[in-house]
């Protein structure tokens, strides 16, 4: 009797892998042994990196907000102060997309803060 060895679902399952590692470079997109390895490692930096994306933004956002800021003579951590004794609840998503689009929206966002620093220090 001849030995089974489940081939269709075996050739599947590599087929899968190789279509994963389609665009790799050299053998690692060739020959299923190395593109196994690839892929699984590919895998992890794609879970890895959606993290990462997260703090990147965020970094981005703090980047346009401090550059809008200084140009109106604050510093990007007493703007925040500022946003925070005057009780502005707007996160920085907001607050980056409106430095880079609707200046005047932001100009009013500042005055509020810039006072409130004010009426604090006072």
């Amino acid at each position: 009797m001849p030995r089974a060895t489940n081939g269709p679902a075996s050739r599947k399952r590599r087929k899968r892998v190789l279509l994963r590692a389609k665009g790799f470079r050299g053998f690692r997109s060739k020959l299923y042994r190395y593109a196994k390895d690839a892929v699984y490692k590919a895998r992890q930096h794609e879970y890895y990196d959606r993290k990462k994306r997260k703090g990147q933004f965020r970094r981005l956002w703090i980047q346009r907000i401090s550059a809008a800021v200084r140009n109106r003579g604050l510093s990007y951590s007493r703007f925040m102060e500022g946003l925070n004794a005057a009780g502005v609840e707007v996160d920085r998503k907001i607050l980056a997309d409106l430095s880079v689009n609707d200046s005047a929206a932001f100009d009013a966002i500042f005055d509020t803060a810039k006072s409130a620093l004010e009426s604090k220090a006072a």
